[in-house]
């Protein structure tokens, strides 16, 4: 056997231990792996949807009635219509009356008396009549009163017709038992210096004691707002300075049997109360002025 040199040898057995090293440890060295991404933020897992239920949700229930909207409470009717309920019957005194035979034949007039039927009233110096005036006023008291809630009759539907006769002109309040009945003049005086208004109250009215009593107390309160808010002052030729004048002759007054009192807003003969009774202004203050004392009374 050929013998190998130790130096030979040396460096075989070295180069194999170096080898099985080298094995070794390659096989216990990890894998390289390349850099995985990040992972991405993890998100909520959306909650399965609830099972059907045979109850309907809101959206699909029947919609509940909506509550009613809450709105202003009414003003009782005491202070935005005082006189709710109440029936005033109005009388614009005389009318136009052309037909002088109708108006002429006599009628009773209460006490066992007569007079005629009626008649066109009196007129100021310009000849503004007097029927004209009733009429003008009768309709701006009475649209003042339906603003607060009363209702009004009147005794004549227009200014260009005959009558009623003066016996029937309490009539219709008779009828509807009226809270009240307030008949619409003026006078015409030609006395120097006569001017003013006046109350006309009856002392024999058909509704008796209690009825003249409570037309008294009516005039008082017309009395007293009359001067007051619609600056005409008291008669100065009829009542001594009380503007009341107490009469038994006046038939739309005696066969009353509701409070009724006549009123003779001013004298049409004299200037100043004639500008007045012409001015539409202030046929609307006195229509005021006889409202408040209206509702004075009757509250």
């Amino acid at each position: 056997m050929t013998s190998i040199p130790f130096r030979s040898r040396l460096l075989r057995t070295c180069a194999g231990l170096l080898a099985v090293a080298l094995l070794s440890g390659c096989a216990s060295l990890p894998p390289v792996v390349a850099d995985a991404p990040a992972p991405a933020p993890s998100m909520p897992t959306p909650a399965s949807p609830p099972p059907p239920s045979s109850t309907p949700t809101p959206s699909e229930a029947s919609p509940s009635p909506t509550a009613p909207s809450p709105t202003a409470t009414p003003s009782a009717p005491s202070e935005a219509r005082p006189l709710a309920g109440r029936v005033i019957v109005i009388d614009p005194g005389h009318n136009r009356n052309t037909n002088g035979r109708f108006i002429r034949h006599k009628v009773p007039a209460g006490n066992g008396k007569t007079k005629p039927c009626n008649s066109t009233g009196t007129a100021t110096n310009a000849n503004y009549a007097e029927h004209a005036y009733n009429w003008a006023q009768a309709n701006a008291l009475a649209a003042e009163l339906r603003g607060r809630g009363a209702t009004v009759r009147l005794t004549r539907s227009d200014d260009r017709g005959n009558g009623p006769c003066v016996n029937t002109r309490a009539s219709l309040a008779n009828e509807l038992a009226a809270d009240l009945l307030l008949s619409i003049h003026a006078d015409g005086s030609y006395r120097k210096g006569a001017r003013g208004f006046h109350v006309i109250v009856s002392t024999s009215m058909a509704g008796g004691d209690r009825i003249e009593q409570e037309s008294r107390r009516l005039a008082g309160a017309l009395r007293a707002a009359l001067p007051k808010e619609a600056g005409v002052p008291r008669s100065t030729y009829i009542g001594k300075g009380t503007a009341m004048s107490p009469r038994s002759d006046i038939a739309t007054l005696n066969f009353a049997k509701v409070p009724a009192v006549m009123m003779e807003m001013g004298n049409m003969r004299n200037a100043k109360d004639a500008a007045l009774l012409r001015s539409s202004a202030w046929r609307a203050r006195a229509a005021t002025a006889m409202a408040d004392a209206i509702s004075a009374y009757l509250g």
